[in-house]
């Protein structure tokens, strides 16, 4: 098995609050580049103070659209973030592999609740 590397966000993204879609971006590149080359990393959220769905939805909830579930699992692991960071985390990942099941469905849905208001 080839070694884990561990990387922290705060490095990354240069502060201890993870909200904006472009510091998702920087976080989701790192991890691309593990797991296009198949190698572990271990994500440290040590020193992150704020952690924002939009920023998850593109740090890692992009991932499950070019990776299978396994392969993430296999791969990817999260350290150090907060108990209710981690509830935030689980929902962004439920989210993901649900719409990059089946996008048009989940796009139709929200079109048809969106006609309904």
């Amino acid at each position: 098995m080839n070694q884990t590397i561990k990387k922290s966000v705060y490095q990354i993204v240069g502060n201890s609050m993870c909200a904006e879609v472009e510091d998702g971006i920087k976080v989701s590149d790192v991890i691309k580049n593990f797991l296009n080359n198949n190698k572990s990393l271990i994500l440290s959220f040590l020193n992150i103070e704020m952690v924002t769905s939009s920023f998850l939805n593109t740090a890692i909830g992009v991932l499950y659209k070019d990776f299978s579930d396994e392969q993430i699992k296999l791969l990817l692991k999260v350290e150090d973030m907060q108990p209710f960071d981690i509830i935030l985390l689980k929902r962004v990942i439920e989210t993901a592999k649900e719409y990059y099941k089946n996008p048009k469905k989940v796009e139709q849905s929200v079109n048809e609740v969106l006609e309904e208001k």
